[in-house]
């Protein structure tokens, strides 16, 4: 059974960065297209930045281009998400999840696998 447990979350202060992981047991990442979602209280699930199994093509939000690098380690069978420049509207609880499809999008609906999730904090 395929698990994915995020952490690297925290409190970090507007322009700061964190770096969050997702690492995979049970399966190696790199079998999987990852995505990262977030969720803020009140608001809908958005879909951050995804990685596509194989290849890696990568893709993200408007919102946090230029900000936020995704990336995969397979021998650390982890996915990373470097967020940098942070915003206080950056505040959310933070998800990866996979799917087993090639390509990489941001429709939560498409992933199958979640983890639990890890927050994060951008005080205004």
């Amino acid at each position: 059974q395929v698990q994915f447990v995020e952490s690297g979350g925290g409190l970090v202060q507007p322009g700061g960065s964190l770096r969050l992981s997702c690492a995979a047991s049970g399966s190696a990442v790199d079998y999987y297209s990852i995505g990262w979602f977030r969720q803020a209280p009140g608001k809908e699930r958005e879909g951050v930045s995804c990685i596509s199994r194989r290849e890696g093509r990568t893709y993200y939000f408007d919102s946090v281009k230029g900000r936020f690098t995704i990336s995969r380690d397979n021998a650390k069978n982890t996915v990373y998400l470097q967020m940098n420049s942070l915003k206080p509207e950056d505040t959310a609880v933070y998800y990866c999840a996979a799917h087993l499809m090639t390509y990489c999008v941001l429709d939560g609906q498409k992933y199958g696998y979640w983890g639990q999730g890890t927050q994060v904090t951008v005080p205004s």
